[in-house]
């Protein structure tokens, strides 16, 4: 049996007035994303592992920022899209771990909603993808509020 792992991250500036979507779901906060779709950074750096093990770039290579195509799109729309292209290369999703970087919000709460919202789209049991929130002690741009960012690993094996 074929494995491959792939990593992801992304980053999103954070300013008030804007929507914070993260896995899937509206987080009620002062501040969102700034961002040319909604902003959901916890789904970009999943489609950029997911992209990254099957060897198909990442994901300004298929949904490039600067596209009308793409503009405000729901990220949940590009995650299924990923593993389209993920799925035509033969592989299939075996487990999504990620982290998201953020003083605030408090996530813990919105976690299984996050997961639960994701399987859905991807087809899988929410059991395969873990989603996991910290701070950095106030440390660096998320420390102070400016943006959050998310590291993704993934793990595919040959269908």
């Amino acid at each position: 049996m074929s494995f491959r792992v792939g990593q992801g991250f992304d980053v999103h500036r954070l300013t008030e007035g804007e929507t914070l979507w993260l896995g899937g779901i509206l987080i009620p906060h002062y501040k969102g994303t700034v961002a040319h779709s909604d902003g959901d950074v916890v789904i970009h750096a999943i489609c950029d592992a997911l992209l990254g093990a099957a060897k198909l770039r990442d994901i300004g290579t298929h949904f490039p920022d600067n596209s009308p195509q793409f503009k405000n799109i729901d990220s949940k729309i590009l995650l299924k899209k990923s593993q389209d292209l993920v799925k035509g290369k033969g592989y299939e999703i075996v487990n999504i771990d990620c982290t998201i970087n953020a003083q605030q919000p408090k996530l813990k709460t919105y976690i299984p909603e996050m997961e639960l919202a994701m399987a859905k789209v991807l087809g899988i049991d929410a059991e395969q993808i873990s989603v996991k929130a910290t701070t950095t002690e106030k440390l660096g741009f998320e420390g102070r509020e400016e943006g959050i960012s998310v590291n993704a690993v993934v793990l595919l094996k040959k269908m």
